[in-house]
């Protein structure tokens, strides 16, 4: 849970005289030295007193609330630009919905629509305290209202620090810097006035034709628990409220698909526990984080949002001790969607009665709450309810300490710490360490300085830099494109060109992902030209492709994962051109470039990096940074072997061309690149793996350690990482699971002692009565640099 601090409450005149005038002489009677006077009656009362309890605070404060004050708890505002037309309180507010108050305000100034009232960063914090300052001294009972914000890669502000999409953060396999992230993004927050982020997303990508891919930390769900644990923790110590998202099974739809979809999972209960669930509950019980996002999508016939098994039963069986906050549109979905509900009306009843407890759309809040109303008085929700939804909202206030400051005390201090130059290294070191060497044929990289004189930076991605913005981050960045970070990083000697060579898509995409199209517009066949002609007259070119912001990110699925048309056919006549050429791919989602992997002798995968993707990319490039990053989530080789990822059921993705030979010859078989697969400009040896004990009780503990040693020329990072296998268990289990990871820095000859602990929390299963067990057997252990490149085995028992 996150603690409120022993605070002393100073009042801060400053803060307090930047409204005044708003409305009229304001109230500033009600600031006292230990205590604010929030109904303004004079007297300190139980919830004002910071010297008792939350319990007792809220039960107070809840006591005293009518219907009208509780149903607006029950509702999210969202901010201007999209539903609240007004950047600061007016005399209006006193005649709206909310004069009764609000439970949150959802990305209120933070670049939804261009206001002057949020940058430099000192003006945010004094515009939230104006419409804190409303809701403190303008409502019957001042209960402060809750700031919201989106953060899975850096809050969604202007200018904050920026860092690479989630997908990328994941490459990193860096613990350590998930941790920074999470504390830079909670401070970043704090400061600015927002008192919840939503963040982390703990969906996996298991359907890489799914948009949304790349705001995932992959596929693994022990890989997503072990970052979501720490970034929502991290986020938490800062002092606000970690929410996340999206609360369950949102991540496999149909067909990966996206947009109007976000349903029909077709998952066994099993699945759902073993993968889609258990970053939750990982997070949830490890972290204590006091926010969960619903989801709109169904499961078993059930709309999340209205389930009570999901909402209530299942979150109290993790000790659960937030607010749930639905996805926009969850709640009206419902009945427009699943068709569940018979109007409405109807849904909002659905979700209230399910255990949701704010709700959030882009419409008034209005819409919401006078259908609630009226489900109260007419006896289809009971006011128990009502008290048990809204005691959850106040309880969380009051656990972040908004009823002892509502207000950001200093603001002026946002100006010093938001996206200073040491959270800017930490967001260059993501990036850099994001990226993932794929392939290096005959060690082309790194670029050496002799022998090459000039580059060609060339295809659709050289230049643009959209992919690194948005994506429910950071706002008007200024990003560092791969074209300026080679030109800025070359040698003095080597001389940079550039021309775009051809678009990410054409004119008839994505028409022809389905129907092979080669012929193009005179503009782009020009384009190609004018490429091919600057390529024969440099020594290397670095074809920068793959996707942007059009065609992969939310309702942005697909039916392919190739790479468009227009950029394959480039590609191949950049081949054409005898020149040595590295790929750099900028994408969101694992793409099947099986005609690159077999053709092109250098391939780097650089999701989106944020703010210093070109920097990041030109130092590996050119040598400064070894790469260290692995693959969070599979390569197919094609659509048509999806769902193909990782963990896998035993012999789900065995190669079928191993059985019944020679009718069995009817397919292709093997991951392009698999779960964890990075390579490096160094080596790497694994030795003396040790496993004790041999045997264990079910509640022992099992350690291995192995020795690592850097066998290469330069100083390398390699992520070790642990595969356990249950050989026999009363159920079918998995062909391996990831249980642990480390990422070790070495020098050249350097070598070094890893150590994992295997908890019997990591060995459970869920038994035939779906309880969660660890069974008597034999395990083996797998130590390697992926889930397929294996350097060392051995086993031990567990045994009763």
């Amino acid at each position: 849970m996150l603690k409120v601090r022993n605070i002393v409450v100073i009042l801060f005149l400053t803060t307090i005289q930047i409204s005044a005038g708003i409305f009229g002489m304001g109230n500033n009677d009600i600031y006292h030295n230990n205590w604010i006077d929030f109904n303004k009656n004079g007297t300190m009362d139980p919830y004002e007193n910071q010297q008792l309890d939350t319990k007792k605070r809220v039960a107070d404060l809840l006591h005293r609330m009518n219907l009208k004050e509780k149903t607006c708890q029950m509702a999210t505002l969202y901010g201007y630009g999209a539903v609240l037309q007004d950047s600061l309180p007016t005399e209006e507010w006193k005649d709206t919905t909310w004069q009764y108050g609000i439970g949150n305000i959802d990305e209120h100034l933070n670049g939804r629509k261009e206001t002057e009232l949020n940058y430099p960063h000192s003006k945010l914090p004094k515009s939230l305290n104006q419409v804190q300052k409303f809701f403190v001294e303008e409502t019957r009972l001042g209960i402060p209202v809750d700031f919201t914000n989106e953060g899975i890669r850096g809050l969604k502000s202007e200018k904050t620090t920026s860092f690479p999409a989630q997908i990328g953060v994941a490459s990193t396999w860096n613990k350590d810097l998930v941790e920074k992230i999470g504390h830079i993004t909670g401070k970043e927050a704090k400061v600015l006035g927002y008192t919840n982020v939503y963040s982390p997303i703990l969906d996996l990508a298991r359907d890489p034709r799914w948009g949304r891919t790349p705001e995932t930390y992959g596929e693994s769900p022990f890989l997503v628990s072990e970052l979501g644990k720490i970034m929502g923790k991290s986020l938490q110590e800062e002092g606000i409220v970690s929410t996340a998202k999206h609360y369950c099974i949102y991540s496999r739809p149909k067909g990966g698909r996206d947009g109007n979809v976000r349903t029909a999972p077709h998952l066994t209960e099993r699945e759902v526990k073993n993968l889609y669930l258990e970053p939750f509950r990982e997070v949830i019980k490890e972290s204590d984080i006091m926010g969960v996002m619903s989801s709109y999508n169904e499961y078993n016939g059930i709309p999340i949002s209205g389930s009570k098994h999901y909402l209530q039963d299942q979150l109290d069986l993790w000790d659960f001790d937030g607010y749930i906050v639905s996805d926009s549109r969850a709640v009206g979905q419902i009945h427009e969607k699943h068709e569940v509900a018979t109007n409405f009306k109807d849904a909002v009843r659905h979700t209230v009665k399910g255990g949701l407890n704010i709700r959030t759309d882009f419409t008034p809040p209005s819409d919401y709450i006078d259908p609630l109303r009226e489900l109260v008085k007419e006896g289809k929700i009971s006011h128990k309810t009502i008290n048990e939804r809204v005691k959850d909202i106040l309880k969380v206030k009051f656990e972040l300490g908004l009823f002892d400051q509502p207000y950001v005390p200093n603001p002026g201090k946002a100006d010093k710490i938001v996206n200073n130059k040491n959270f800017q290294e930490t967001a260059k070191n993501t990036a850099r360490e994001s990226i993932v060497l794929l392939k290096n044929e005959k060690q082309t990289l790194p670029l050496q300085e002799k022998n090459i004189q000039s580059i060609l930076v060339t295809g659709p991605n050289s230049k643009t830099e959209d992919h690194s913005r948005g994506g429910y981050g950071p706002n008007r960045i200024d990003v560092v494109s791969v074209l300026e970070g080679i030109s800025e990083n070359a040698p003095e000697n080597m001389k940079v060109n550039f021309t775009k060579g051809c678009p990410v898509k054409s004119e008839v995409w994505p028409q022809n992902e389905v129907i092979y199209h080669d012929e193009y517009s005179d503009n782009i066949n020009e384009m190609m030209k004018r490429g091919i002609r600057q390529a024969k007259n440099n020594d290397v070119i670095v074809a920068v492709m793959g996707e942007n912001e059009e065609i992969v990110g939310e309702a942005r699925s697909r039916t392919s994962l190739n790479l468009p048309p227009v950029q394959r056919k480039y590609l191949r006549k950049l081949k054409k051109t005898g020149k040595p050429i590295i790929l750099v791919l900028i994408n969101g989602r694992p793409l099947s470039i099986n005609w690159a992997d077999k053709n092109i002798p250098s391939i780097l995968e650089g999701w989106f990096p944020g703010k210093h993707c070109g920097t990041a990319i030109a130092d590996v490039i050119f040598g400064n940074e070894n790469p260290s990053g692995k693959l969070p989530i599979t390569f197919p080789k094609t659509v048509g072997q999806l769902p193909y990822n990782f963990p896998y059921k035993k012999g789900s993705q065995r190669n079928q061309l191993d059985d019944w030979a020679p009718g069995g010859r009817t397919r292709v078989d093997g991951a392009l690149y698999p779960f964890g697969h990075g390579l490096s400009y160094t080596s790497f040896k694994y030795s003396r793996l040790q496993v004790k004990p041999r045997k264990q009780g079910p509640r022992g503990d099992i350690t291995v350690k192995c020795t690592l040693k850097n066998t290469g020329d330069r100083e390398g990072a390699e992520i070790v990482q642990l595969y356990v296998k249950d050989l026999f268990s009363s159920v079918v289990t998995y062909e391996k699971e990831l249980k642990g990871f480390k990422k070790v820095d070495l020098k050249p000859g350097e070598s070094q002692t890893v150590t994992f602990k295997l908890q019997p929390n990591e060995l459970e299963l869920l038994d035939r009565n779906m309880n969660w067990t660890v069974e008597p057997g034999k395990f083996n252990v797998q130590i390697g640099s992926s889930s397929r490149d294996i350097r060392l085995k051995d086993s031990f028992h567990i045994v009763k």
